[in-house]
């Protein structure tokens, strides 16, 4: 056995935190492990019996939407609230030969909990009926979202309009019970998927059988002590439908990365011959240490959305920290303990000779680096024209929601909205909802005529509903419905035609108050404030990794470097997601129905998560440039060892994520798949073209000017270091070579 670590009290004082955490994980793994594993009972337990539910809740209050719905909720609470749609279709007789069963389905729609009101299609005024009297809804107001009603209330939905089924009828549901009726995403085969693609990548990549489970299973347990530590949270705090997806997604990469970092390092220290204890100290020091800087820059980046001023996208941000956390956690405790567990066997079994990191002036990526040191330009050149064509779609960027009309046809509220839409007109599935709070002086009749008028005379509108009193007579209210489709550009001009123009025209001189309110108009709100919000977010993000470069490695124009290349590859990213959902190239084949536009977050959500990965990637590549800069002082031989003794481990850490990401592709949620794709390229796009060409390129351009700082800055910016100390860097601690391949870190006491 190898021994206990080097006694004395200099050794005991130089020792970190993370590498006496590491060293004793190592030397008590079954402890380590039985500890996760009962977090993880405990955990499970937790959410299984006091978990909350996800939906997606935005609060835009002073907007026009939110006064509007807070008015319409405050003098008719029939009208308020959330709505259902129950779609009715007849293929041979107009549904008024039905009308009976019609009549006693809506009665008993009516009798269900939450419903505050029901309309009959055949019995409203006009009739909410199709020119061709096949097609017809009811629409159900109801006091609470259907997503908190679970499965029980959706079998007595099926129990109450089983009459007109058994009529022959097509019965869909869609409007706010598309949150019900949705199958319960769980994911599962794009998980499977992932894991089973890193696991090949590690195999191809490193050789070591134990070298590539021991990260998959340490990522995999802490992701779904995340995910359910966030079901907990989810009794207390509203987080969107995505986030237990995004949580999973983002949990498995960082997971699974955060691991490789450590097994590689490890593997190289007993490779060299280093003693068990030590090595698993030294990495626990080093990568432990580099784990967590980065798990931090990504978690700051995902609760700085709270930043954009929307609780929802805050949240979302917040969801992914939970496994972000835990995964950081399992890196620094669990790793370790599975790496004593293996000991010097890690790498016996292998599909061929395990390979670590080496740097060496022979090896591949070195004589890369060397050609890339002799003609900088031509790599710089090729790189930017790369990203510049990628980001061209950019420019044409549109954001809004992506609505029911891109769920699959098995879906039964996609279904509901293409009968809307053949029967009413695309706009049917978007309705704008007009309120006119009077003032005491105003004449309603006359008042309700006259916006009437001007809202059939409006470009684009398909058609204006009278405005009649509503509750208490202190409102008027009506329906718009424009000739496009929700999710269309005519859609958001309309309603912004009508809020600036229309209705404040059609009130002049009267005293009252317009507003347009309902689910399409909140959409188009929300798209507006997060578009002028992006950029705010964008600047403090790429601030922020201007800072974290220049302390870490006290460098401007590296800092520069590096917030300038943030840009242009989130760029070349957005511009990839442009062309695939919203232009439509290749959506088929990962089974989008139409053309979407860009979800209003997703943008916003793919900066923060890239922000955090991409400084993983600056970090590690940096910091072994400044290593070899500060033993040689030969600047383009510092980074040529740099990238090669990194490029390795980067590419297939990279090679996993992106796996991970693009295997949510498969999920039902369009906005899941646009985040996968966005989040997959973006990957690709930083580990390939900005770390592997233009970072390189560029510091071998800028030459030694790359470690100059002002004086007065380097005394003014706080020291960050990038790995921590090193233990093997103390006296005393050099390898010592011992011990057969099966041994284990010893037990006994340091002391």
């Amino acid at each position: 056995m190898d021994a206990a670590l080097p006694t004395g009290s200099h050794m005991h004082r130089q020792r970190g935190m993370l590498e006496r955490l590491g060293t004793t994980c190592a030397r008590h793994p079954a402890a380590a492990i039985i500890v996760w594993l009962a977090l993880l009972a405990g955990a499970l337990a937790g959410s299984k019996v006091a978990g909350g539910t996800y939906s997606d809740n935005v609060n835009l209050a002073g907007t026009q939407a939110s006064v509007g719905a807070t008015l319409l909720s405050g003098h008719d609470k029939a009208a308020s609230g959330y709505s259902g749609l129950v779609v009715l279709s007849s293929s041979a007789t107009p549904l008024s030969a039905d009308a009976s069963v019609i009549s006693d389905a809506a009665s008993g729609i009516g009798k269900l909990g939450h419903v505050l009101s029901v309309s009959d299609p055949l019995d409203t005024t006009p009739p909410a009926v199709s020119p061709n009297g096949r097609i017809g809804y009811l629409d159900v107001h109801l006091d609470a979202n259907p997503k908190t009603l679970g499965a029980s209330y959706l079998s007595q939905l099926e129990a109450a309009t089983s009459p007109l089924r058994r009529a022959g009828l097509e019965v869909e549901y869609g409007g706010d019970f598309d949150q019900l009726t949705r199958p319960k995403a769980t994911d599962t085969s794009s998980e499977v998927i992932g894991l089973a693609v890193a696991l090949l990548v590690l195999l191809v990549g490193f050789g070591s059988i134990a070298g590539a489970f021991l990260p998959l299973a340490a990522a995999l347990l802490a992701v779904l002590v995340g995910t359910s530590l966030l079901s907990l949270m989810s009794a207390l705090l509203t987080f969107g439908t995505a986030s237990p997806t995004l949580a999973l997604m983002i949990g498995l990469g960082v997971g699974i990365d955060y691991a490789v970092f450590l097994t590689t390092r490890f593997r190289q220290r007993v490779a060299d011959g280093v003693a068990l204890d030590i090595a698993v100290g030294s990495t626990a020091a080093t990568s432990g240490h580099a784990v967590l800087v980065a798990a931090t820059t990504v978690s700051v980046a995902l609760i700085g959305l709270y930043a954009s001023g929307i609780t929802f996208l805050g949240q979302l941000g917040l969801a992914a920290v939970f496994s972000v956390s835990t995964a950081g956690g399992a890196a620094i405790t669990l790793v370790p303990a599975a790496l004593g567990l293996a000991g010097r066997r890690i790498d016996r079994y292998h599909l061929r000779q395990p390979v670590a990191e080496t740097g060496s002036d022979g090896d591949f990526w070195h004589r890369y680096a060397t050609s890339i040191g002799k003609r900088p330009w031509w790599f710089l050149v090729a790189g930017v024209v790369v990203l510049g064509v990628l980001a061209i779609p950019l420019f044409s960027i549109r954001l809004g929601h992506v609505d029911d009309g891109a769920d699959p046809t098995s879906y039964t509220d996609k279904r509901a909205y293409d009968l809307i839409a053949r029967g009413f007109g695309p706009g049917a599935n978007g309705p704008l909802t007009i309120v006119v709070k009077l003032s005491p002086s105003s004449n309603a009749g006359r008042l309700a005529s006259s916006v009437q008028q001007q809202l059939s005379s409006t470009p684009d509108v398909a058609k204006a509903s009278p405005l009649s009193p509503a509750g208490d007579h202190a409102l008027l209210v009506g329906t718009v419905v424009p000739q496009s489709d929700p999710q269309s550009v005519a859609t958001t001009t309309l309603y912004n035609r009508l809020v600036a123009t229309t209705l404040p025209q059609a009130l002049r001189g009267s005293g009252a108050d317009g507003y347009v309110t309902g689910t399409t108009a909140a959409n188009i709100q929300f798209a507006e404030i997060l578009a002028g919000r992006l950029a705010i977010v964008i600047g403090v993000v790429v601030l922020t990794a201007f800072l974290l470069i220049a302390m870490t490695f006290r460098s401007l124009l590296l800092a520069l470097k590096a917030a300038v290349l943030n840009l242009v590859s989130i760029s070349a990213a957005y511009g990839v997601v442009v062309a695939v959902f919203q232009w439509g190239w290749g959506r088929s084949l990962i089974g989008v129905s139409q053309n979407v536009p860009i979800e209003s977050y997703v943008p916003m959500m793919m900066f923060a998560i890239v922000f955090g990965l991409s400084m993983d990637y600056e970090v590690f590549l940096l910091s072994r440039v400044k290593e070899s800069w500060d033993l040689t002082g030969d600047h383009r031989r510092a980074v040529a060892q740099g990238l090669s003794g990194t490029a390795r481990v980067i590419t297939c850490a990279a090679l996993i994520m992106i796996s991970v990401f693009i295997s949510f592709v498969d999920s039902s949620d369009v906005v899941i798949k646009m985040l996968a794709v966005g989040l997959a390229f973006s990957v690709l796009i930083d580990a390939t073209v900005v770390r592997l060409l233009l970072v390189p390129a560029v510091m071998d351009l800028i030459g030694q000017r790359c470690w100059w700082i002002p004086h007065w800055l380097d005394r003014l910016l706080p020291k960050l270091s990038a790995e921590g100390n090193d233990p093997l860097a103390e006296p005393g601690s050099r390898p010592r070579p011992q011990g057969g391949a099966g041994d284990q870190p010893s037990s006994a006491s340091s002391a």
